[in-house]
């Protein structure tokens, strides 16, 4: 569900990324209220098109919820370019409750991220909070960006430094320009990560690992800490940025059992949202999402590229074909959820339930 928000704070971080707050209203306090890793939509509407986007919470989770994005400037971004060019104090923006499974319930134990470019957002929320609350608990972050001056979150991630220097590691690396000191420029691919994390610290004993950015970087990242011996079920991903020209050859694509590469003639869609069922012909071509969202406005999605993980809903019955899937964990697409989204039906019925 999306409420009308006011934005309380612009501030400009980098040349191409801002941080924007919004006032949460007292009677949305709890609406709002978030766990450290998830993501909000936001939407708006233009010449009759709605344009939704997603995009992470950066604030520590706290008693009075404080609900401020990073967004980074897309090359032809619609929501971007809006957000970093003209939302100003004082608007009004649709945002949608927290939403997300990348996340970190504070406790003890030692955990790590890899993260590139606004990657950051998320797990600078998952470091503050945990850091804060749990005495017992030590974070290492390493962070790639292209230069210091895109960096974003620099002031943040330095006073995490500061006030938790015996918990808090920081490592960074730039991909465009040398520096002085710290690591050599460079991008962190798996061969440089498999070297550089058991130098860094010891990777059997960390607790959760975080992977957050591009595509590259992550699976990158994923592949060097599982050639490392690290059980998938430690590793946690998520992608902020998939390539057009490499999403083909990349994407997951899973379902319940092996399904058929076209849809069969006369498709029909069962699926529950919110309590309510109902039943629709698939149109040749359109996703499950596309489907529900003939009849239910109120269907859950933000990105429709497989990457936010909002429209997920658990497969009752029948088998589906999914296009991509870089929001879901194998635990879940084991468990029977697809991404609507991406969804295509593979037998003649297909029931989604929307609530569980």
């Amino acid at each position: 569900m999306f409420h009308p928000l006011r934005v309380s704070e612009v501030e400009r971080l980098t040349d191409d990324a801002v941080a924007v707050t919004f006032a949460v209203p007292p009677a949305l306090r709890e609406t709002f209220r978030h766990t450290p890793g998830q993501h909000v939509a936001l939407r708006r509407t233009v010449a009759g098109t709605e344009i939704r986007r997603t995009y992470s919470i950066c604030a520590p989770a706290g008693a009075e919820p404080v609900l401020r994005v990073g967004i980074r400037l897309v090359d032809g971004g619609e929501f971007s370019t809006y957000a970093f060019k003209e939302l100003a104090v004082g608007d009004t923006v649709d945002v949608m409750e927290p939403t997300g499974r990348f996340v970190l319930e504070p406790r003890a134990g030692h955990f790590a991220a890899v993260v590139g470019g606004s990657g950051i957002t998320p797990v600078l929320s998952i470091a503050a909070t945990l850091l804060a609350r749990e005495p017992a608990a030590r974070f290492c972050l390493v962070r790639a960006d292209r230069s210091v001056a895109s960096t974003m979150f620099l002031e943040e991630v330095a006073d995490l430094k500061d006030r938790f220097p015996d918990r808090f590691q920081l490592v960074t690396v730039v991909s465009r320009e040398e520096q002085q000191t710290g690591l050599p420029s460079g991008r962190l691919d798996q061969e440089r990560l498999t070297g550089l994390l058991p130098a860094l610290l010891p990777v059997a004993d960390v607790d959760g690992w975080f992977l957050c950015g591009p595509l590259g970087l992550v699976a990158g990242a994923d592949r060097a800490l599982r050639g490392l011996g690290v059980p998938r079920g430690l590793i946690h991903q998520e992608i902020f940025h998939v390539d057009e020209a490499t999403a083909g050859g990349t994407a997951i694509a899973k379902s319940p059992s092996t399904a058929a590469a076209r849809a069969p003639e006369g498709s029909t869609l069962t699926a529950t949202l919110d309590g309510r069922s109902g039943n629709w012909p698939v149109r040749e071509g359109e996703s499950l999402l596309e489907t529900v969202l003939r009849s239910r406005a109120d269907a859950p999605y933000a990105c429709k590229g497989g990457v936010c993980g909002t429209c997920r809903a658990f497969l009752v019955s029948g088998e589906v074909r999914m296009d991509r899937n870089f929001a879901l964990e194998p635990e879940e697409t084991d468990a029977g959820y697809v991404l609507a989204c991406q969804s295509h039906p593979a037998t003649a019925e297909v029931e989604l339930d929307f609530d569980r």
